[in-house]
């Protein structure tokens, strides 16, 4: 069950504080193995070197919060009644106590709810926006007994992150911020915080993975941890060896609702931005690049001449989106953008994301097979609207686009209107890829509802069971290309399959659009 919630060492005596003192013992004059087993016996007995001088020097910097909120019970007036007999001994007082509109009407208090951080002499404090949602008050209770009143400054519900501000009467006590991307999995991490209400408790582990996905938000990339993080860690932070934040605490994995040795961290490589923005504005402001994405996947790679599954593939293009200018066309892979490498699809919104918006940037893609750079300037990101596509989409709140071409035209250019002979012609069904499939009459158009705007094969059955229908082909369908070549007869699709086969390749990449022009791409396999 999932709940909310460095580095290499400066010097011997810093791996010594870590790994113990037997890492840095020095054998004595004369390294005779009596002296040794002596040494070694000895620093075994001490123990490892104490992290107490860092986390005495971090401590004070972290904070807890507790907030007042609205008691659920003023809605209906009071707490449910109980149901006595009528007549029942007390039962007058029962009544005043369960029935009466004014009882229970106080702000309930809720301590310990979660942790913090300062950042900022000045009062500037960052913890998870869980910890404080909903709350109508906010009190700050530093390590030394004396609590402030907090003013919200801002929230980020997509990366769960919240800034406060408290007026101190003197500096504060604060932490800065390290580099995430320069930690690796080993390195040791310390966390503080108030597990269960337990203020100033200190942890240390090592980092046990990055760039962990638990769908927690489209912007997901977190550190994972065996540092022990409980309830009420949430907000507080993670630190490396050199007293730097290079974490938020968030969540956990358990069970129990106990530490089990799985917990996340939002990084600082994202946190970074977030914080100032919020401190700048009130609120983020994210890049949008205005497309549909969708995985490079193992059918598809050796198609679009990668040497590996990477980058995010451009499956659609939104109307006046940033690249709605022909700078990205649908079948681009998206390989850099802004200097940072797209491993996976899920990095592209990300990186999108925290990349400034209103300045040139660039972006490197493949199309057809080569190499391009290309310049691209982002948009702000639009608000998020309730109705979701079902695609990803660099911007979560993005609908899917909508497929203008131009008129029917012939091959020499001109606009065609097939007369009625034309019209009447029966389609002429071929069965390929397991497919049964038409070229685009008006008659199958209307009979699936297909918009003139749509071009292509048209998919006129899709056998149950086969490959096709397990890669969510349907009929009614639209064929648009294979291997990014456009098809608009089933003869074209067979030179396209036969053509494939002769290079060997195991797998057709089709561009699909359905109904209401919506595109999407999939591999069929050729055997």
């Amino acid at each position: 069950m999932l709940r909310k919630n460095g580095q290499a060492v400066k010097s011997a005596a810093a791996i010594g504080l870590l790994f113990g003192a037997s890492a840095v013992s020095v054998l004595p004059p004369g390294n005779s193995v009596a002296h040794a087993e002596e040494a070694a016996q000895h620093s075994t007995q001490r123990g490892p070197e104490s992290v107490a001088d860092l986390a005495e020097s971090l401590i004070d910097a972290v904070v807890n919060i507790a907030i007042t909120q609205t008691s659920k019970t003023d809605a209906d007036g009071g707490f449910p009644s109980p149901n006595f007999p009528e007549d029942a001994p007390f039962q007058d007082l029962f009544d005043d106590y369960f029935k009466n509109p004014d009882a229970n009407k106080a702000p309930r208090k809720v301590s310990s709810l979660g942790s913090g951080f300062v950042i900022d002499p000045a009062g500037y404090i960052v913890t998870n926006n869980h910890v404080i949602e909903g709350a109508t008050e906010i009190e700050v209770n530093f390590a030394d007994g004396s609590k402030l009143d907090a003013k919200l400054v801002g929230t980020d519900t997509k990366t769960d992150l919240a800034l406060l501000k408290v007026e101190p009467k003197k500096p504060l006590k604060a932490v800065a911020f390290g580099d995430s991307r320069k930690m690796r999995i080993g390195d040791w991490v310390m966390a503080i915080g108030n597990p269960f209400g337990l203020g100033g408790s200190v942890s240390v582990g090592i980092i046990s993975a990055r760039n962990r996905n638990i769908n927690a938000g489209p912007y997901d990339n977190f550190i994972q941890t065996d540092a022990a993080i409980n309830r009420g860690n949430s907000g507080g932070p993670l630190f490396n060896m050199f007293g730097e934040v290079i974490g938020i605490n968030t969540a956990i994995i358990s069970p129990t609702g106990g530490s089990i040795g799985i917990g996340f961290a939002v990084p600082t490589e994202i946190a970074t931005t977030v914080v100032s923005q919020l401190r700048e504005f009130g609120e983020t402001r994210r890049g949008w690049l205005g497309v549909r994405i969708q995985p490079v996947t193992e059918d598809i790679f050796a198609d679009l001449k990668l040497d590996r599954p990477r980058g995010a593939l451009i499956s659609g293009i939104i109307t006046g989106g940033p690249v709605d200018n022909g700078s990205m066309e649908i079948g681009d892979v998206v390989l850099q953008f802004n200097g940072e490498n797209i491993n996976e699809m899920r990095d592209l919104p990300r990186i999108v994301a925290e990349s400034p918006i209103d300045k040139p940037l660039k972006a490197v893609l493949l199309r057809k097979g080569k190499e391009i750079t290309i310049d691209v300037t982002l948009k702000r990101q639009p608000e998020e609207e309730k109705d979701k596509p079902a695609a990803t989409s660099d911007d979560p709140s993005a609908k899917p686009p909508v497929v203008e071409n131009a008129p029917e035209t012939g091959k020499d250019g001109t606009e065609t209107d097939p007369g009625p002979d034309e019209q009447a012609l029966p389609p002429q069904p071929s069965d390929l890829l397991g497919l049964t499939l038409e070229t685009l009459t008006a008659e199958n158009r209307k009979a699936f509802g297909i918009p003139e705007t749509v071009e292509g094969v048209l998919v006129a059955d899709v056998p149950v069971g086969s490959p096709a229908q397990e890669k969510g082909i349907v009929k009614g369908d639209v064929i648009v290309e294979i291997a990014q070549d456009f098809v608009e007869s089933p003869d074209d699709v067979a030179d396209k399959i036969a053509e494939l086969k002769s290079a060997d390749r195991r797998n057709a990449y089709l561009m699909l659009a359905d109904k209401t022009g919506a595109l999407r791409l999939v591999a069929i396999p050729l055997d």
